[in-house]
């Protein structure tokens, strides 16, 4: 006992063991508030709404870079990428634990046709990511500097979940021999630091081009009321003059959900080789799904008058979320390795710009067909969120719909079962298209036959037109 206490001490001696976290974690929070100050001073950074957390991130690996000139490491890349690859399920645990509230009365067919636009959306970004990435190396595999056929897959990853998600199947297509892949996590986290800038610039140009074309008119309304209401308690929440405080209990919620899904994943991995290779991936997943089982059990307690009071808060559930999308996409700029993105400019160039014009054509091609009405906040709503997060599609939403009079976020709580069973497939399909390329070919084949599925269910009404013809489609209109 005395050789342990005797060999502890809190100096720089012991600075991996102490210090590195918190110091990693100051970094992050540094440059996040100075990202947020960038932001406000720079007008043009603040009518892009490019988030002051991808700002951040930028300074962060700029800083990194020159200091390294000096022989000096600022930033831990491995720690920075585990904290990347945690804070994504954190934040889906969070969000999913949220009590699911519609307040506006939604059509059930529009809510399928959510979840099968994103999973529509997701196949198309695989079949053309994949497509570009295999040509590619047909034309670049008897050459010195082989472009891997996998790489294109992550596209969908990489725009549409957001850096985490990215990071964790670049590493493991890093790991497998047979994909020819030296990512190291920098190729999916550069695709979807660029995701962000296309959801924020895009989504800008939209607003202002469909404004001027007459096509786009604001609607009024303030968010301070709903922001009020849902800031101040129920009288069946508990007060936060409690013994714990309120928000402690909510982490405690978003642990509970991550500690099952760890051990699920456990569980997983010990099953067989093909669970294992499907457990570690989809940490975001697991949290999801026993965050959901939580509040189902929840929900029953309740209606059972065995528990009495209102343990989950929706709003702070929001800011834990917004908290971890935060800090990962700081991290995850920041983990960029630029040495090893080099090899791959082309085709982190070529996926950008494609991935970008077939996602914004096909939702809103989409978002004319099925949500008419309020086309234009569903698109933006769509668009941010299928090249960024959830919260560029709300920003850019909220700019047109400052009141959520509209049922586009109404649409989005209630599509996300919908959406996580439609995008299943590729999800399942990751780790089977990286280990050879007959795999991934015939990965590109499933993909190909979902998106085309999905988009005839899209446009059924205009593509059968006669037994579509006493049905027209719903045109919303605020009341």
């Amino acid at each position: 006992m005395n050789d342990y206490v005797s060999s502890w001490d809190f100096t720089l001696a012991n600075y991996d063991a102490v210090w590195l976290f918190m110091v990693q974690i100051g970094l992050l929070l540094l440059f996040l508030m100075l990202g947020n100050i960038v932001r406000r001073t720079v007008p043009l950074f603040r009518k892009c709404l490019i988030p002051s957390a991808l700002l951040g991130g930028a300074m962060l690996l700029a800083v990194n870079i020159i200091v390294k000139q000096f022989g000096v490491t600022l930033v831990d890349n491995r720690l920075m990428q585990v904290i990347t690859y945690h804070c994504l399920a954190i934040g889906f645990a969070a969000m999913s634990l949220k009590t699911e509230k519609s307040s506006h009365k939604t059509n059930r067919a529009q809510v399928f046709e959510f979840g099968a636009l994103q999973g529509g959306t997701y196949m198309l970004q695989a079949c053309v990511g994949m497509g570009i990435t295999i040509l590619l190396f047909l034309i670049t595999r008897y050459g010195n500097n082989v472009v891997s056929y996998i790489c294109g897959l992550i596209l969908p990853l990489s725009f549409g979940q957001g850096p985490g998600n990215a990071l964790t199947w670049d590493i493991n297509f890093t790991n497998i021999p047979a994909a020819e892949f030296a990512g190291n996590g920098s190729f999916g986290l550069s695709l979807a630091s660029i995701g962000f800038v296309v959801a924020s610039v895009f989504g800008v140009l939209h607003i202002n081009i469909s404004k001027k074309r007459g096509g786009l008119v604001v609607r009024k309304g303030s968010l301070a009321e709903e922001a009020m209401n849902a800031a101040n308690p129920e009288e069946e929440e508990i007060p936060d003059n409690e013994s714990v405080d309120k928000f402690t209990i909510q982490v405690g919620f978003v642990a509970l959900a991550y500690a099952i899904s760890f051990g699920f994943m456990c569980l997983l991995g010990v099953l067989s080789d093909f669970t294992n290779s499907i457990a570690w991936g989809f940490n975001f997943l697991w949290a999801s799904l026993s965050a959901m089982l939580i509040k189902f059990l929840v929900k029953h307690l309740r209606k059972g008058n065995l528990m009495h009071r209102g343990y989950i808060n929706n709003y702070q559930m929001d800011r834990i979320s917004g908290f971890a999308f935060d800090t990962m996409i700081v991290a995850g700029v920041a983990a960029i390795e630029i040495n090893d993105i080099r090899r791959y400019i082309l085709p982190i160039v070529i996926l950008s710009l494609v991935g970008t014009v077939i996602t914004y054509v096909y939702i809103r091609l989409v978002s004319k067909e099925c949500f008419k009405g309020f086309e234009h906040e569903f698109f933006l709503m769509c668009f941010g969120t299928l090249t960024g997060t959830a919260s560029n599609g709300m920003i850019l939403m909220k700019e047109v719909d400052p009141g959520l009079r509209t049922p586009t976020s109404s649409l989005y709580i209630l599509s996300n079962f919908p959406a996580m069973v439609m995008i299943a497939p590729l999800l399942l399909l990751l780790n089977f298209a990286g280990q050879s390329l007959t795999n991934a070919l015939i990965a590109f084949a499933i993909f190909f036959v979902l998106w085309i599925s999905y988009t005839v269910f899209l446009f059924r009404r205009r593509i059968f037109k006669k037994r579509y013809a006493d049905q027209p489609v719903e045109v919303w209109t605020e009341e």
